[in-house]
């Protein structure tokens, strides 16, 4: 329809875009990482549940401050388990994003095909919506049981355990509020869907 393509315009042309520019770059990677290998790569954590005061000459506070310390462990040689965990975040949050960006440009094609007011349409936000609410929470707890096994594996004083994953754990409040909103918008478009079918029905 073009009265909705024209009220979509210009998100649906830059999802389309940001979607192939992601797309290009995850290609891009992949290729790399196939020529050049993870032989040569370092694995660093840092151990956010501890730090420490620390006075150096480098570091100078203003009076009243003082410096804290993280520490961070590093595998120069890391192993093939310790590199898998140091991935298993980020990729996490990429399949998110990706997913996120592909449900997008899906419900935006539609609606400028089919119309925004649709039960297609509809759906689609309501898919969305639970991508991005289950979606969210399962890459934050990925990425902090991924941070937690691999500070436990670098850190002798480290303990794989709940406290240390809650600790590590960052709850994706953003993704779970813009999915519970399109999970409600969902639902409207639903409504306005079926009472435009009837007025249809009855012209």
């Amino acid at each position: 329809m073009v009265g909705d393509q024209k009220l979509l315009e210009p998100v649906a042309t830059v999802v389309s875009v940001a979607l192939r520019l992601l797309i290009a770059l995850i290609v891009a990677a992949f290729i790399l990482s196939t020529v050049h290998g993870w032989s040569g790569r370092s694995v660093c954590v840092t151990d956010w549940a501890s730090d420490s005061s620390y006075a150096a000459r480098d570091f100078l506070p203003e009076p009243g401050a003082r410096v804290v310390s993280v520490p961070r462990y590093c595998a120069d040689s890391a192993t093939t388990p310790q590199k898998l965990l140091a991935v298993l975040g980020p990729l996490a949050s990429l399949v998110l994003y990706a997913g996120s960006l592909l449900l997008l440009n899906s419900l935006l094609r539609g609606a400028a095909r089919d119309g925004a007011h649709t039960l297609r349409t509809a759906g689609q936000l309501r898919l969305l919506g639970w991508w991005l609410l289950v979606g969210g929470v399962l890459a934050a707890v990925v990425a902090a049981v991924a941070r937690t096994a691999l500070l436990g594996a670098l850190a002798r004083s480290v303990d794989l355990t709940a406290v240390s994953w809650l600790q590590a754990w960052n709850a994706p409040y953003l993704n779970m509020f813009v999915g519970l909103g399109l999970l409600a918008f969902s639902r409207i478009t639903r409504i306005g869907a079926r009472m435009r079918e009837d007025l249809e029905g009855l012209v």
